[in-house]
């Protein structure tokens, strides 16, 4: 079995790589957002790939978890090791990760086309004579 880049672009999101880096560093969201200096819904933003970190937080990110900003980014560089214990299935759930990852993308998508729709027949009801 070839070895399954756990963290990298197509197994991983930025937000993935962000709470896995956490959590092998032993930090709470809390704490982490406290170190930062931002809002715990800000942070849980970034690990749910809602949001993602300006560049000066970004930085300070990387240094608080000891990876660097480019493995954050897109999974390349210094980052955390794949876990142990994922050795029988990584191929599988690899590729699961992978479907389930274009899915989240494509639901923002029809969650932004559902948005401009409401959107224009919003304008379309408050001015039915434009229609």
């Amino acid at each position: 079995m070839s070895e399954i880049d756990w963290y990298g672009p197509d197994a991983a999101t930025f937000g993935d790589r962000v709470a896995a880096a956490r959590e092998q560093a032993g930090i709470t969201q809390e704490a982490l957002a406290k170190r930062l200096g931002v809002r715990l819904n800000t942070l849980k933003g970034w690990e749910e790939d809602l949001s993602e970190p300006r560049a000066n937080r970004l930085s300070m990110l990387a240094g608080l978890l000891n990876v660097s900003m480019m493995w954050l980014i897109n999974g390349e560089g210094e980052g955390i090791d794949a876990p142990a214990n994922l050795a029988e299935g990584a191929g599988e759930m690899s590729e699961l990760l992978v479907e389930m990852r274009q899915m989240r993308i494509e639901m923002l998508r029809n969650a932004e086309k559902m948005g401009r729709l409401e959107k224009q027949m919003r304008r379309l009801m408050a001015h039915p004579a434009d229609a």
